[in-house]
């Protein structure tokens, strides 16, 4: 870089728009501003009491085996806060029971005959279909194709719809029908190349896969996740300013301009470098004019709308105290809850916090079920409560509640999806100073979302480093912003392969 100062515009205040705040810090000669529309930052990691204790309204827990998600929360601060579950242990909810999770399996997906069998998720009929996987003809699969296609074919809809889908609704709120086997099951995908008997190879896998003793989740003691957004733009030392929704992205010959604020009084602001951390339509609406390519593939992933419903219930409420963290609730069995953590035994410090209050989300809604969300809070409290006694035998309404609704949460990583961001990532590539990075791409999870702003905020700095200045339009077109034409021809000739 030369020794001037480079403005650099952040677009979305979620975690993977602040991370990569973040990860810029520490330059002098960079100046960072975070663009956030709504009156706070943070995305779907908040938190919010309930019958006094802080408890998460949206993502509750972080994977805990891979490190962005905890190194960005140990540099921000945090790390004597982290704390892991004191039990993972869940079960499935269907065919009027509370059942365990079969073991042997990935995902859903089983490897144990014997072990789904005992576990009752599947009727007898299901479990002889999913036998039958051991002698059909090899069939190996040379595309992407949904999970239900492929899972189905093999095991039999029983396993789709009772322990695959459910465990793909608590992460996407999405259909196995729709999703994609590449993207959302790669280990699976893998067993699918290959064409072999679908329960002989995650019965493989899951033996030359060694044991790991680390811990699955982790949060943070004192606000739960939705005190990681605060700690990281404290530490990012950048300029964060909320109710200021970008509307308008524009090159120019020297950089990039942005219009922000209401469109009663709206902010011209301009930058040398910009990462858009949305989700996938309004950064497709940004990036109509300066990348369309990218943005017509953003217009077309689709989001799912759910609702987290927080109860707190008195000492003793349930006959038969909860010592799982929670179950899955398959949408065959027609309840309105699609999953239910008992917060208070996955994270024992809830427990002490709330002076001995059974705490308990109920999560509900998945993709195509908007109508169910539009009922009134007192309505979905009632059936969360309902669906709670019917599984549990909980007689008592709860001493305090809570209803958070996430509009558009949950990207879908539908059939071809990969092959999608590869596009979408090839048409930014060749817009010099420019990048994206947020849940739409490799993952919706915190570490995910980290490792694509580590990514973003990289490009930016190597786009800085390679130019010393702004390279204009006719500049990037023969190559000369560090991304020469050539390569580009070649990425973009692989991505359209995939």
């Amino acid at each position: 870089m030369d020794g001037r100062r480079y403005e650099i515009a952040v677009i979305g205040g979620g975690i993977a728009g602040l991370a990569a705040a973040h990860a810029l810090r520490g330059d002098p000669r960079l100046a960072v501003t975070v663009y956030e529309g709504s009156p706070r930052i943070g995305g779907k990691l908040h938190s919010s009491e309930l019958a006094g204790v802080r408890l998460d309204e949206g993502a509750e827990a972080m994977l805990a085996r891979r490190p962005e998600g905890l190194d960005l929360a140990a540099a921000a601060g945090l790390g004597d806060r982290l704390v892991n579950p004191g039990t993972t242990s869940s079960g499935v909810w269907t065919r009027g029971a509370l059942r365990p999770l079969p073991g042997g399996h990935v995902m859903g997906v089983p490897g144990d005959l014997e072990q789904l069998a005992a576990s009752g998720v599947l009727s007898p009929e299901g479990s002889r279909r999913a036998a039958e996987d051991l002698t059909l003809p090899a069939a190996p699969v040379t595309t992407d194709v949904s999970v239900g296609e492929y899972v189905g074919a093999r095991l039999g809809a029983e396993v789709t719809d009772r322990l695959v889908e459910p465990m793909l609704g608590g992460v996407y709120a999405g259909r196995a029908a729709d999703l994609s086997l590449d993207a959302t099951l790669p280990q699976i995908a893998g067993i699918a190349r290959r064409g072999e008997p679908l329960l002989a190879g995650v019965r493989e896998l899951r033996e030359r896969t060694p044991d790991d003793p680390r811990p699955v989740f982790a949060t943070v003691i004192g606000g739960g996740l939705g005190a990681l957004p605060a700690a990281v733009a404290a530490a990012s030392g950048a300029r964060v300013r909320t109710g200021r929704t970008v509307r308008e992205l524009r090159r120019t010959e020297t950089g990039w301009r942005l219009v922000a604020g209401p469109a009663h009084d709206p902010e011209e602001v301009t930058a040398d470098a910009v990462i858009v951390a949305v989700p996938a339509r309004p950064a497709a609406r940004l990036l109509a004019g300066v990348a369309p390519a990218a943005a017509a593939e953003l217009s077309r992933i689709d989001y799912a709308s759910m609702a987290i419903v927080a109860l707190a219930f008195r000492e003793g409420a349930f006959p038969e105290p909860p010592t799982g963290s929670g179950f899955l609730v398959p949408a065959v069995d027609g309840r309105t809850v699609k999953a239910v953590t008992f917060s208070s035994v996955k994270w024992p410090h809830l427990t002490r916090d709330a002076g001995g209050l059974m705490l308990v989300r109920c999560s509900i809604g998945r993709i195509g079920e908007e109508q169910v969300l539009q009922r009134p809070d007192e309505e979905l409290i009632a059936a969360a409560v309902a669906d709670l006694g019917a599984a549990c035998g909980v007689r008592e309404r709860p001493v305090d509640a809570r209803v958070t609704r996430w509009g558009g949460a949950l990207p879908q990583y539908t059939v071809g999806h990969l092959g999608r961001v590869a596009r979408i990532r090839e048409a930014v590539a060749a817009v010099p100073g420019l990048a994206v990075c947020g849940a739409a791409y490799s993952g919706v999870g915190v570490p995910a979302c980290v490792e694509t702003a580590a990514q973003a905020a990289g490009r930016v700095r190597d786009h800085l480093a390679a130019a010393g200045q702004w390279k204009g339009a006719a500049d990037s077109v023969r190559g000369q912003s560090g991304y020469g034409a050539e390569r580009l021809r070649g990425r973009a000739a692989n991505g359209a392969e995939r």
